[in-house]
């Protein structure tokens, strides 16, 4: 029972207690899950018919999943070398826009559980998506870096990205996003 309408150049954001249906809208959205009624129409075409995904997405959710004993950057290559879109010098610059060093060497395994959330976004955000879904993004994050993350989600608006956001805090959606929606049991329950 969620029906809503987004377009590029808008941030929304999806707002609910754990377990209210915010993680498998996204992970539905990304067509990693197709509903069982209803549709999911991205530019036209509907997720599970004519695509099996989103062509331009990147999305953090819930608890990525890296390649324990490398490096940030070795993370980011290996992640690349699928699609071959994002650049040496692009996977650089996000690491360094998130707050993580492209030099470190240190393995993934010893990062701390802010530093991974760092690196889930870099991810996100490395191949310049015109869609971006982050699940929690805030979570684990100093002040700062929320800081630094929000002027980035920012600048990619006035990119004419779309942006969806979820969280369970209030002040992370209404402060950042277009337009907000809070959702219970799997549905709007406000908008």
């Amino acid at each position: 029972d969620i029906s809503a309408s987004m377009e590029c150049g808008k941030i929304y954001g999806f707002r609910g207690q754990n377990g209210s249906g915010k993680t498998m809208l996204m992970r539905c959205i990304c067509g990693l899950v197709i509903p069982d009624n209803g549709a999911i129409i991205v530019d036209g075409d509907e997720l599970g018919k004519r695509i099996s995904f989103p062509e331009s997405l990147g999305a953090l959710i819930e608890n990525p999943g890296f390649i324990e004993h490398y490096s940030a950057l070795d993370n980011m290559r290996a992640i690349a070398s699928i699609k071959g879109i994002a650049s040496e010098n692009e996977m650089r610059e996000i690491l360094q826009e998130v707050g993580l060093d492209p030099d470190e060497k240190k393995s993934v395994k010893k990062y701390s559980l802010g530093m991974r959330q760092k690196l889930g976004i870099a991810i996100a955000l490395m191949e310049k998506p015109e869609m971006i879904l982050l699940d929690e993004p805030f979570n684990a994050l100093d002040e700062k870096s929320v800081k630094l993350f929000r002027e980035l989600l920012i600048e990619y608006k006035k990119q004419e990205k779309l942006i969806i956001l979820t969280s369970h805090n209030k002040e992370d959606i209404e402060s950042l996003c277009d337009h907000t929606y809070r959702i219970q049991s799997g549905q709007i329950i406000a908008e």
